[in-house]
């Protein structure tokens, strides 16, 4: 067992001070002997702690062993250690809101461990027990609060520590004496509604209720089970008033303490595929979409329809504020597949979307998405996305996949600096000039390519230029392969020259501006050949209505790009 010993010298000075870190030595001899030498007309108190810390089990152990001082006034112990900014005055500020979220958060191994919630360990004499007996844990986490509180106060660490643990001993010893008296009623399903119109209108009726509801759900097995027993006595509450506000209210915030805990949550869910799959599960369930019912518990189930009826407000923010907080993490949601991990990233984001609202703001949704995007446009990621035996246009088509589904204006401007490399290489240059693939698929996929990058998020002007250069590429690449000098020298009329011409438009293989414009230049070349309307007619099967012919035909050169008016004028007889 890993430990790590150092000694920490306190002094005070005056009467009424209170002590002070001053020194940390890591020898006891020394620690003592520098205590001793601070002993003067200011300080009038000196004392040296011995800090023992597990590295395991992350506690602190601590030992007074040296002490000494001479106080001219004597102190009461409650006048010498109460703070004046403490986080806790009195035991039932225990139960407040604030402070059931800072204890969840400093003893979550323990909470799990025995499938508590802070609103059932704060009832249940037995689990206060066994938290005081479980060595430094209780210590060290009020040594934890007491170090955050003096951070922002004058009160020394010490003084703050010993005032949390009297007021922490006078909330336990509460618990205990009412368990004693048996003041926690003990209700069956069926008697909790009766049981919520009395205690309502009692001071401590809230106290005294959650306590029933802490001993209904001891002998529950798992967390499901305690979700489905709490959901229960939903049903229980009567019409709007004290007692039906009390039962729905403190059932609420019991499920939402259990909906914030890890350990909790993974086992309502099921084991999942990875780390996407789970928030995934999360966000059909915030949004009410009911689960498999042969993999969910009854539990889930009967939550799931709750949500979606919009009831229990505390339980469905804490798990919008669950998911927004994993969300901002930096596990990957697919780590063994990077095309995967932005495909569940934009699923996550389109059904986030329908869930926005008063429990998750469209600000707080976009900020994580905008943060967890940013996560994934290093070098390494993108490095680790192109690797292997990928073409250029490979590349360039992955990285217009990672732009469909990312967030945020400034991640799309950083990876565009990724985009400009591969666009601009001889390689890409190379492989569409010179590549074994036939002309005409060259052209398409760069027309593909080239409207992908159009639709793009990329800011202006660095998307026109990259379309600029795609559109200058394949007007080489359309030269170089003699693209129109091939159709012109084919075989035929010209109207079946201009009909060619059309399917090559009607299957995107030209981009715009420059190579679309010559394409259509060559049309109305075309057009303007004596006899074109006659070979078209002909084309037609000989017995079409020229004037019909005429307008289906202008109709088809409107689609691609040239005017009504232009086109009629180019036809000729």
């Amino acid at each position: 067992m890993a430990q790590s010993v150092h000694f920490e010298i306190f002094s005070r000075r005056g009467s009424k001070g209170g002590w002070k870190l001053v020194e940390v030595r890591n020898t006891r001899d020394d620690a003592i002997t520098y205590a001793k030498q601070l002993m003067g007309e200011d300080v009038t108190g000196v004392k040296v702690v011995k800090e023992t810390y597990n590295e395991e089990s992350g506690d602190y152990l601590s030992l007074k062993i040296f002490e000494d001082g001479h106080n001219k006034m004597k102190l009461t112990p409650e006048q010498e250690d109460v703070p004046h900014a403490l986080p806790c005055f009195k035991p039932d500020d225990f139960y407040s809101y604030h402070a059931r979220k800072t204890i969840a958060r400093l003893i979550p191994d323990f909470l799990a461990r025995h499938k508590l919630t802070v609103s059932e360990l704060g009832h249940r004499a037995d689990m206060l027990e066994k938290l005081e007996a479980s060595g430094t844990l209780l210590q060290h986490a009020i040594q934890k609060i007491a170090v955050a509180q003096a951070a922002s106060s004058s009160v020394p660490v010490q003084q703050i520590i010993k005032s949390l643990i009297a007021l922490t001993n006078k909330a336990f010893q509460r618990v205990y004496r009412d368990a004693r008296k048996a003041r926690f009623p003990l209700a069956k399903p069926g008697a909790f509604g009766a049981l919520a119109e009395k205690l309502a209108g009692e001071s401590d009726g809230r106290y005294l209720f959650n306590g029933a509801l802490a001993a209904h759900l001891k002998d529950a097995e798992g967390w499901d089970e305690k979700v489905f027993r709490l959901l229960a006595l939903m049903d229980e509450a009567g019409e709007d008033g004290q007692g039906a506000q009390l039962l729905l209210s403190s059932v609420d915030t019991v499920i939402s303490e259990i909906l914030s805990g890890s350990a909790a949550l993974h086992e309502l869910i099921g084991p999942q595929k990875n780390f996407g799959a789970a928030i995934e599960s999360l966000v059909r369930l915030f949004l009410g979409r009911e689960p498999d019912p042969a993999a969910a518990g009854l539990g889930l189930i009967s939550l799931t329809k709750r949500f979606a009826a919009d009831r229990l407000p505390d339980s469905r923010g804490a798990i919008a504020a669950r998911i927004t907080k994993e969300f901002r993490s930096n596990r990957r949601l697919c780590p063994e597949s990077l095309r995967e991990e932005f495909m569940t990233l934009r699923r996550i984001a389109n059904s986030m979307v329908c869930g926005v609202g008063k429990y998750l703001s469209h600000e707080d949704l976009v900020n994580a998405f905008v943060m967890r995007s940013k996560r994934l446009i290093t070098h390494e990621t993108l490095g680790e996305f192109l690797a292997g035996n990928l073409t250029p246009d490979e590349k360039l088509e992955r990285m217009l996949f990672v732009e469909e589904n990312i967030i945020g204006a400034e991640n799309k401007r950083l990876l565009v600096s990724f985009v400009f490399p591969i666009v601009q290489s001889a390689a890409f240059e190379e492989y569409f000039k010179q590549g074994k693939i036939p002309l005409l698929p060259r052209l398409q996929r760069l027309a593909a390519l080239h409207l992908r990058l159009r639709q793009s998020g990329f800011q202006e002007p660095k998307r026109s230029e990259l379309a600029e250069t795609l559109d200058r590429l394949a007007c080489a690449v359309a030269e170089s392969g003699k693209l129109f000098e091939s159709i012109e020298k084919k075989p035929g009329s010209p109207a079946e020259k201009a009909e060619l011409l059309l399917r090559l438009f009607e299957s995107d293989s030209f981009t715009e501006p420059m190579l679309s414009t010559r394409a259509r230049e060559a049309m109305l070349g075309f057009l303007s050949r004596p006899g074109f309307l006659r070979f078209y007619v002909a084309q037609q099967g000989g017995q079409a209505d020229t004037d019909a012919a005429i307008s289906e035909l202008v109709g088809m050169l409107e689609k691609i790009g040239i005017a009504r008016e232009a086109g009629l004028s180019a036809i000729a007889a």
